[in-house]
């Protein structure tokens, strides 16, 4: 199902080119999250192999909302109020490492709690991938 609906968005990209939307405004800066959140730590930081399957869990599952490069653009996100946010941006990056496995897991507005969705050791490896997003920053 998540494949037919992608196909049918992704196939209508060319034809909203010519269209005018709506511009949410970007992402509130104003997602706190508990404290405790920012002592986790990710078993998998800085794990090749981990990394690898967390861009292929990203590309899946978070790329149609943040985009290819984690911008915050992918052709899903383009409508949602909030945007998505742009991972490879200071505010993003200076996060700890529990608090966007906390995010990822609880999700808000638009985005998904992917607490049912992937693993606990999945998103892990996707917030250890999200680490690589702030060298690809250009």
């Amino acid at each position: 199902m998540r494949i037919l609906l992608l196909s049918l968005m992704l196939g209508m990209i060319p034809m909203l080119r010519s269209v005018e939307f709506y511009q949410a405004p970007p992402q509130s800066k104003s997602w706190k999250t508990p404290a405790w959140a920012d002592t986790l730590q990710n078993p998998f930081a800085g794990d090749a192999s981990a990394i690898k399957q967390g861009q292929k869990i990203y590309k899946q599952q978070c790329a149609v909302c943040h985009g290819n490069r984690g911008r915050g653009d992918g052709p899903a996100g383009i409508a949602l109020n909030p945007r998505p946010a742009d991972l490879t941006s200071e505010t993003v990056q200076k996060q700890s490492d529990g608090a966007l496995f906390w995010k990822i897991t609880t999700g808000r507005g638009p985005m998904p709690a992917f607490k049912t969705i992937l693993s606990e050791e999945d998103r892990w490896k996707v917030v250890a991938y999200l680490r690589t997003l702030r060298k690809n920053k250009k």
